[in-house]
């Protein structure tokens, strides 16, 4: 064979365009790894820090406490004392107007409206209305911003959390934690930049997907890291026995030479990834102990969370642990909580979901705000959609279900750039349709991102030939609720 033939036998199709692209993976390379080294919006050198933000922002971090399955909104934050007399009528067609109903009602021949077994009263200076399910909430009333008039066309779970989280019903695009991440970097490189958690109530079977905290098509760098309940808080985070920190020192090293060299031949920005992730679990077997331990907090703030706080995987500790791991420069920390699906037996279960939920996410407001620290943390509470003013199936005197609704829900948040003691929208008699300031997801999420002094218009990502951003090609800025 001579040389000719031995040089086209050698260099493949898809060896040639990975040695073409070697050059941009070295710039690549660097840009990960030292993301100061091109990056104009760096804060200071040899930092791969917090990336400057558009303007200047009122939050530096956020905890989105995310109730999915859809909570009662009438039953916690909309007070609605017009269904008193409306009790067991039939949902009139000019307040329906065929709005589409999912497929769990749509075969009902009638469709009573149910009232509230539970009772509302005015909370704090400002009067508030709030349930008698959520006193501990109550207590932070002028603190909060109830918004009663959040949307979605979603009417199904998935999509409707994948849409809230996405921008976009259907999955495959960057979650607004993935989205934060990208747009401000990290303010501690011994954690991640965005962290999830997840707990349960008694009732709880319906399914969270990792494609949630999905880096999409950003690098993925940028995903949420998932903090398990048992066992380590990240799967592999301790060394198996017989391996030393020394060793695993070496062996990294190792693995960083020969990554590098798959890096030189093929130029994949994802191996500069796959390194940068080694170093950051390498690290974190130091950060993530002393992040999840407990035991220095005072028995004082640990009674604030109530009695679940000191059981790893329960939503007590979960906002303790937000709490912790926002002092420490996490930027995104989202909490899950499973169990607001009531379909059936609604107040039984209501009653347990407030009861694990109530107490602590208002203690995290207070434990956050007693620190100095909720003027910039920005604190949400909400779940996908709220739920229907109809009951699904017979109404009973103490039992009764909702089945879901997107046309209007309500959530609240605080801190971080919001104007606390305020209720803002209203809905009609029926708890069915906004008739007041109505907040789109999209609304909802670029506000989120103005807190964070991010245009949501100027963040954005080139994408198989196109520029995509969280909001898409909607959404606006809530400005009644800033502070």
């Amino acid at each position: 064979m001579n040389l000719q033939n031995e040089i086209q036998a050698y260099v493949t199709r898809r060896h040639f365009f990975g040695r073409m692209a070697a050059g941009i993976g070295a710039a690549a390379l660097g840009s990960l790894l030292n993301p100061n080294l091109f990056s104009a919006l760096a804060d200071e050198p040899g930092k791969a820090a917090a990336r400057k933000p558009h303007f200047t922002p009122k939050a530096k971090r956020v905890i989105y406490l995310f109730m999915a399955g859809g909570p009662a909104q009438m039953e916690l934050l909309d007070y609605k004392p017009a269904l008193e007399k409306l009790h067991n009528s039939e949902l009139p067609d000019t307040v329906r107007m065929g709005q589409r109903i999912t497929t769990m009602t749509s075969g009902q021949k009638s469709f009573p409206v149910v009232k509230s077994l539970f009772k509302f009263s005015q909370q704090g200076k400002s009067g508030t209305w709030i349930s008698e399910l959520l006193p501990h909430i109550g207590s932070i009333a002028d603190d909060i911003c109830v918004i009663k008039t959040i949307n979605t066309e979603a009417i199904n779970h998935d999509p409707a959390i994948t849409s809230i989280q996405t921008g976009f019903q259907q999955p495959g695009r960057p979650c607004l934690g993935s989205w934060m991440s990208y747009g401000l970097g990290s303010a501690n490189e011994n954690l991640p930049a965005f962290i999830v958690m997840i707990s349960s109530g008694k009732e709880s079977d319906q399914p969270l997907y990792t494609r949630l905290w999905s880096a999409g098509f950003l690098p993925s760098e940028y995903q949420g890291v998932q903090f398990r309940g048992t066992g380590d808080p990240v799967l592999y985070l301790s060394n198996p026995p017989g391996i030393s920190s020394a060793r695993r020192r070496r062996m990294l090293d190792a693995m960083s030479k020969l990554n590098a060299k798959q890096h030189e031949a093929f130029g994949d920005p994802e191996i500069a990834t796959r390194i940068a992730q080694y170093e950051m679990a390498f690290r974190m077997q130091t950060s993530v102990p002393d992040l999840v331990d407990i035991s220095r907090e005072s028995e004082s703030v640990l009674e604030m969370y109530g009695p679940d706080v000191k059981k790893p995987g329960t939503f007590a500790y979960n906002c303790l642990l937000a709490r912790r791991m926002a002092e420490r420069g996490v930027g995104f920390i989202q909490l899950y909580h499973r169990g607001w699906d009531q379909h059936g037996n609604l107040p039984k279960r209501l009653r347990e979901q407030t009861k694990d939920t109530d107490q602590p996410s208002a203690a995290l407001v207070k434990d956050l705000k007693q620190r100095g620290m909720l003027d910039d943390t920005l604190v949400i509470w909400g779940g996908e959609f709220g739920r229907t003013i109809y009951s699904q199936g017979k109404i009973e005197p103490d039992n009764y279900g909702r089945d879901h609704h997107g046309r209007c829900y309500s959530i609240w948040m605080a801190g971080g750039g919001i104007k606390g003691g305020i209720t803002y929208g209203e809905t009609d008699d029926y708890c069915y349709n906004i008739v007041e300031n109505p907040v789109h997801i999209h609304d909802q999420n670029a506000t989120i991102l103005h807190c964070l002094g991010i245009d949501h218009e100027k963040l954005t990502y080139r994408f198989q030939g196109r520029d995509f951003r969280l909001t898409d090609i909607h959404g606006e800025v809530v400005k009644g609720i800033l502070a």
